[in-house]
């Protein structure tokens, strides 16, 4: 708990003088005003973050949180468990769709095991895999707690230490997941922090048929009625209904805020995890950028309550921090714009008619 405290205690707004000095520089770029749009916003937010008019884009570290859950007893989902261990070995193969990604994207993907229901020991000690397994999966969240407080507090602390770990290294931190199940416990926070139906903010995952999804609500429902988690506390909620993986990824994300240091979401699971984040530091969210709105409902919700606009809009909703990498691209893009484009001035360029 001494750790969380500190680093929610670090947590500052962006340099205002900073967005100032950016922004005026982009209104006197030899373009039409803000003619590339949100591009523009975005370097703007990078220069607040960072505290530079020349923000470091290019250390990029994609971590993908792997966990599971035992709610998948309930049959919430379409694929078995152990497809979570099978999925990370192909990860740390380099095989995925997140490693293909982010070889475009020039990330870094480094797998963390904040708690897979399977033994990862010799991934760990070669190195491949991060281990910082809290337990070997969450408990039946519709049967009771889905963990302890201090199980939660254990995983939002390990994601803190590993973007404390990474500083010198990273300058843009990217959140992935995996983990079978992990759409129910995402839909649960999301349901909690915005007071909506469970139905309005639960997809069909993994591609539940429309049986499965009134199964899946219902499971939903069962937990929030038994384990009533407080919508004002964010480790309530992520001790009571929440994952292991899920709350790595709000620990990395509130790491990253310590540090000013921008970090980019990728699908709706993640944005669980940064709905926690920003639930115990409201501050945090000016440090997170919403790479894409994923097809599952419940993400275009969650992106809502954090006031976030995502980059792109391409139906995505495979995970892994995929939409992420997509989005760093555009990271270093707005960048580009904010150091090598030419003011009027600089360029000897006339400016418009008054």
């Amino acid at each position: 708990m001494d750790l969380l405290q500190e680093t929610l205690s670090r947590i500052v707004p962006q340099d205002v003088a900073i967005r100032a000095k950016a922004h005026a520089r982009l209104e006197a770029l030899t373009m039409p005003h803000w003619a590339l749009g949100r591009l523009l916003d975005l370097a703007e937010d990078l220069a607040g973050i960072t505290r530079s008019l020349r923000p470091p884009v290019t250390g990029k570290t994609i971590f993908v949180m792997a966990g599971d859950h035992g709610v998948v007893a309930e049959g919430v989902s379409k694929y078995p468990q152990e497809v979570t261990p099978q999925m990370v070995a192909n990860f740390v193969a380099g095989g995925a769709g997140i490693n293909a990604l982010a070889r475009q994207a020039g990330a870094v993907v480094r797998v963390v095991d904040m708690g897979v229901a399977a033994d990862l020991g010799s991934l760990a000690a070669e190195g491949k895999i991060l281990s910082r397994r809290i337990g070997p999966g969450t408990r039946n969240m519709a049967r009771g707690p889905a963990m302890t407080r201090d199980e939660a507090v254990a995983a939002l602390e390990a994601g803190i230490d590993i973007a404390l770990q990474a500083s010198t290294a990273v300058d843009v931190f990217g959140t992935g997941e995996m983990g079978i199940g992990n759409t129910t416990p995402s839909s649960a926070i999301v349901a909690v922090l915005s007071g909506r139906p469970t139905e309005e903010v639960t997809g069909h995952g993994t591609g539940i048929d429309t049986e499965q999804f009134a199964h899946k609500v219902q499971v939903i429902d069962d937990a929030l009625h038994m384990n009533r988690p407080n919508s004002k506390d964010g480790l309530d909620i992520l001790a009571k209904v929440g994952g292991f993986e899920i709350g790595g990824i709000a620990g990395l994300i509130l790491g990253a805020a310590a540090q000013r240091k921008p970090v980019v979401l990728d699908g709706f699971i993640s944005t669980a995890g940064a709905l926690i984040a920003h639930t115990l530091c409201p501050t945090a969210g000016e440090y997170m950028i919403a790479a894409h709105r994923s097809v599952e409902r419940g993400h275009c919700i969650a992106l809502e309550l954090l006031g976030k606009q995502p980059l792109i809009d391409l139906d995505l909703r495979l995970g892994e921090g995929t939409g992420a990498a997509l989005a760093m691209n555009f990271l270093e893009a707005a960048v580009r714009v904010l150091t090598e484009v030419a003011t009027f001035e600089e360029a000897m360029v006339s400016t418009a008619n008054a």
